[in-house]
C-alpha cells in the first residue's frame, strides 16, 4: 500500500434544517487498503458516503469540512467537473444490485457504459473484466439482461462495473445485505482480493461487524453522527477502548455461546438528530456515564498505535 491517502475526509459536518446529522466525521484511506465505517442504522455512515460521492438530497446539506481526492478538494467542485469524477476516479456500489442495475439492458453494455463506450468497442475489457469477478462462461454471460442473474452474480456486475474504470476510490454501501452467508464471503473476498490487486482504495459501509473483521484494515465506529472509535481492526477488535465498541462485539453471536442463551443487547435506542444533547451521544445507554458524560463531548483524540477515541473512560477500559 501507498503512505500517501486516496482519500481523506476532514471534520465533514451534514445538516438538515437546523438539524446536524453527521458532526465532525474525519478518516483518510490508502491505496488497496479497505477502511469500514460501521455502527447501527441511523449513526450517519451511509449518509456520509453520499457526501463523498457528492450525491446528497436535496434537503441534506454539507456544513462543514473537505473532503480530498488524491489531494484535491472535491467538496466544492461544479457539479459537472463532479460527473467526471464519478465513476472514473471514484465508484460506488449498492447493497441491493438488481434494483441499481437497468433490467432492460445487457449487462456488458452496463458495464461498458462506466467506461463511456459502446460495448462492441470495449468487449474484450468487459469479459476480462467479468473474468476478474469470477463471473463463470463470460461470454455468455455479458450478454444476458439482470433479471436472468442470481443476486450474488448481480452482485458481481455491479463490482466489475465500479472497478473497470479503475478508480482510485470505491465506496461499498451494505455490499452484501442481500445475499447468503456463502455468497456474501465470496463477495468480501473478492472486494479484498480486486483492492490489493488495482490499489484501490475501499470505504465499506456496514452495520455488521462480522463483515468488518473479514475484511477491513482499519475501522472506524460511529454513532449518533460521530465517530466513536477509529483504528486497526485487530487492535479494536482485541480490546475496545469505547462501551459502544465493546457492547457491539459483544452482540455478535459466537459458535461458543450456549444454545438458545440470550444474545446480549444494547439497551435504549439511538437519539434522533433533534434530541441530540451538549454531551457524549452515547451516555444515555452507557455503563459507565457520570455526569461529565452528560455535560461534556468527548473529542476524539489519539490514544497510540493508530487508535482514536472518544471517551473520558478510555483508559480505565483498557
Amino acid at each position: 500500500m501507498s503512505d500517501a491517502p486516496a482519500l481523506v475526509v476532514e471534520n465533514l459536518s451534514l445538516a438538515i434544517g437546523p438539524a446536524g446529522l453527521v458532526d465532525g466525521v474525519g478518516f483518510q484511506v490508502a491505496p488497496g487498503e479497505v477502511m469500514a465505517i460501521v455502527g447501527e442504522s441511523g449513526c450517519g455512515k451511509s449518509v456520509t458516503a453520499q457526501a463523498i460521492m457528492r450525491l446528497l438530497p436535496d434537503a441534506i446539506r454539507q456544513t462543514g469540512g473537505r473532503i480530498l481526492l488524491g489531494g484535491r478538494d472535491i467538496s466544492a467542485i461544479p457539479e459537472r467537473a463532479m460527473r467526471a469524477v464519478r465513476g472514473q476516479l471514484m465508484s460506488m456500489i449498492f447493497q441491493e444490485p438488481q434494483a441499481a442495475l437497468d433490467p432492460l439492458t445487457t449487462v456488458g453494455s452496463q458495464i461498458a457504459e462506466a467506461l463511456r463506450q459502446p460495448l462492441g468497442r470495449v468487449r474484450g475489457e468487459v469479459l476480462r473484466m467479468l473474468r476478474d469477478v469470477g463471473i463463470s462462461d463470460p461470454e455468455r454471460r455479458i450478454d444476458q439482461h439482470p433479471f436472468e442473474l442470481s443476486g450474488g452474480m448481480c452482485q458481481r456486475i455491479m463490482i466489475a462495473s465500479a472497478l473497470i474504470s479503475r478508480p482510485a476510490v470505491l465506496i461499498a454501501d451494505e455490499p452484501t445485505t442481500a445475499l447468503d452467508v456463502t455468497i456474501q464471503a465470496q463477495i468480501l473476498d473478492l472486494l479484498r482480493r480486486l483492492a490489493i490487486e488495482r490499489q484501490t482504495a475501499v470505504v465499506l459501509i456496514t452495520h455488521d461487524m462480522g463483515v468488518v473483521a473479514d475484511i477491513a484494515d482499519r475501522v472506524a465506529v460511529m454513532y449518533a453522527g460521530r465517530i466513536a472509535e477509529a483504528g486497526p481492526t485487530a487492535e479494536i477488535f482485541a480490546a475496545p477502548r469505547h462501551p459502544y465498541t465493546a457492547l457491539l462485539l459483544a452482540s455478535i453471536p459466537r459458535l461458543s455461546d450456549v444454545p438458545k442463551s440470550k444474545l446480549a443487547v444494547i439497551e435504549g435506542r439511538v437519539p434522533s438528530p433533534s434530541e441530540y444533547g451538549p454531551g457524549c451521544r452515547f451516555a444515555s445507554r452507557c455503563p459507565r456515564a457520570d455526569a461529565r458524560c452528560a455535560a461534556e463531548t468527548p473529542p476524539l483524540r489519539p490514544l497510540g498505535d493508530g487508535r482514536l477515541t472518544a471517551c473520558f473512560h478510555a483508559e480505565a477500559m483498557a
